[in-house]
């Protein structure tokens, strides 16, 4: 999302055992006012096509999770998270919404909150998001020492819990600040393996970096809880390719080279696990999906994983006027027979990060187990099945 799910796509629910927190909480406040509404259902339920956006209204980073006959999305609101809750994938306007945490003002989470994600662990729901206490905008006596103008210097990773079963019925409170040791971080999201449980998310190499945004991935002991200390975090993948550089192929210097946005994606028919993740920069035409894959056993090795660096594997799409595609998260058809990519891209990419909107589109599988995204655009789509 710089200046911006993991849904695994064989099933949601982690049987981790999870230790104690010894993370800072702070305050804010849920409130359970929303709107409801079913003028959609009946046209949704009956309609065999779509078109793209799904949402009628300035969105991105979009997330969404299938449980118990609902599709349940968060995306990027920049004052508070928000939820939505539909019965149809491809339709998102006039559907239930309401807000589930506003952060008390103040805080260091009060302002920019990026990214939401919604996840059932351990039997219980929690919201990966990261925030900043100030709109962005670091004292000059911070700024001075970043090699590059660094707004987002002060933004870090915040979780929240809910209480009960359902996630439309939860109560959600600020659960603690995640360890990212006092470094830039964006775009966090939880991975999960036969190993445990981990936190991908944006990172720099050191605190005043500025450029380039990497991934980098740390060991957790629950939701809340990062284990790894600074040394044993890794950094998975750094924009070194031409197409993760704005523009493409900068050459003069590293400045807005990107990888963001990292959501988990398993191969349902082989198991193959990937990290897709978004790279250079969100506000741009070039803005694009790059592809890491699990192909050893230690997610903390970098040596396991392969990179895709042949190119973006979900791109702009010009003769379409469909720019700036990224920041996806995956889902499944109402029957689990399809996969389902949910992403932002922008039809005037002149107008940066005010003109992007939520799409979504079916994608397959190459034979080689890889995910075979299609070209991006507006269709008509037939609906997913089931629907």
């Amino acid at each position: 999302m710089l200046f911006g799910g993991i849904f695994v796509l064989l099933g949601g629910l982690s049987s981790f055992v999870y230790g104690q927190s010894t993370n800072q909480t702070g305050t804010g406040t849920a409130t359970g006012t929303s709107t409801s509404t079913s003028t959609t259902s009946a046209t949704a339920a009956t309609a065999a096509t779509f078109t793209n956006p799904v949402l009628n209204q300035v969105g991105a980073d979009p997330w969404v999770i299938r449980y118990e006959g609902y599709y349940y999305m968060t995306f990027t609101t920049s004052s508070n998270i928000q939820l939505l809750r539909s019965k149809f994938l491809t339709n998102w306007n006039n559907v239930d919404r309401k807000t589930i945490f506003q952060p008390s003002p103040g805080m260091n989470y009060s302002t920019d909150l990026w990214a939401p994600e919604l996840h059932h662990l351990n039997g219980k729901w929690y919201v990966i998001f990261t925030a900043d206490p100030n709109s962005d905008s670091p004292p000059p006596e911070v700024d001075m020492y970043c090699d590059y103008t660094c707004p987002a210097v002060h933004h870090r990773m915040y979780v929240i819990e809910g209480s009960g079963d359902d996630p439309w019925s939860a109560s959600f409170s600020m659960k603690a600040q995640l360890n990212t040791y006092d470094q830039f971080a964006i775009d966090g999201t939880y991975f999960q393996h036969d190993t445990g449980l981990y936190h991908i998310y944006s990172c720099w190499y050191r605190q005043y970096d500025g450029w380039p945004a990497n991934l980098c991935i740390t060991k957790m002991s629950n939701p809340w809880t990062v284990s790894s200390n600074f040394s044993e975090r890794v950094i998975l993948s750094v924009p070194s390719n031409p197409w993760e550089k704005t523009p493409y192929g900068r050459a003069v210097n590293i400045r807005l080279s990107s990888n963001e946005g990292p959501q988990q994606l398993t191969n349902p028919h082989t198991g193959q696990q990937f990290v897709i993740y978004s790279a250079a920069r969100s506000d741009n035409r070039n803005y694009c999906l790059g592809q890491l894959e699990l192909v050893g056993e230690d997610p903390m090795n970098v040596q396991d994983w392969r990179k895709n660096n042949e190119g973006c594997v979900f791109y702009q799409n010009p003769m379409g006027e469909t720019y700036g595609v990224g920041h996806a998260s995956f889902t499944k058809s109402p029957d689990g027979k399809e996969d389902w990519i949910v992403y932002h891209g922008m039809q005037d990419p002149t107008n940066g990060w005010g003109a992007r909107t939520i799409r979504t589109q079916r994608f397959t599988w190459n034979k080689d187990g890889a995910p075979k995204f299609p070209r991006p655009g507006y269709g008509p789509y037939e609906v997913p099945s089931g629907q």
